[in-house]
């Protein structure tokens, strides 16, 4: 935003360890992806303040978001204003929780429409890309397939006999101290 002042202090140090986060492999690895997905050649150069300006509009999201799941955002705003762009953005990352993306793994409007955290937003792309071939997506791959659950049941026999484990044959369960160390002579204390 144009009215954001200067970081100084704790946010300037946390801005700067944000920026040294930021991954251009990984930024071109996504953005390859979306162009494949969305049949655009937008990406002609790299870098964050790029990045934000290509997607800062949302469309593009929403565009992915179709290609992923078709009619998933039915209305895509394009739009110069900046409440239908924060909007468009919405949308995504509300599909994006219900196609089953963590929250961990989204990123807040704000970190893409006012260029807070791009590190973030590549993440959550990465993240939509490994989980789209989770669901079975057989479209372009982007990073490698999330793991599927692997719920295990064990019958009555095997629990009881885990039970019969004492629990100190697992290891050192005591906790960290130092009791009984003894470095060096010891200190007198006493005439």
């Amino acid at each position: 935003m144009a009215n954001r002042t200067e970081s100084h202090g704790l946010t300037h140090d946390v801005k700067k360890k944000l920026a040294a986060r930021y991954n251009e492999q990984e930024e071109k690895e996504a953005m390859e992806w979306m162009e494949k997905l969305i049949g655009e050649d937008f990406y002609t150069e790299s870098g964050a303040k790029s990045v934000q300006g290509y997607l800062k509009d949302g469309v593009r999201l929403c565009k992915l978001a179709n290609a992923l799941q078709r009619g998933a955002i039915p209305k895509i705003t394009d739009s110069k204003m900046a409440f239908k762009q924060m909007e468009n953005i919405s949308n995504f990352l509300a599909f994006a929780a219900n196609y089953g993306l963590q929250s961990t793994d989204s990123f807040q409007t704000v970190d893409l429409y006012e260029n807070q955290n791009m590190t973030q937003v590549i993440m959550t792309i990465t993240a939509l890309g490994r989980h789209a071939q989770l669901k079975g997506f057989d479209g372009p791959t982007l990073g490698p397939k999330e793991a599927s659950k692997n719920v295990r049941e064990f019958d009555q026999e095997t629990i009881d006999k885990g039970k019969a484990y004492v629990s100190t044959q697992y290891g050192y369960t005591g906790g960290a101290n130092q009791s009984g160390q003894n470095f060096g002579k010891t200190r007198k204390i006493i005439d």
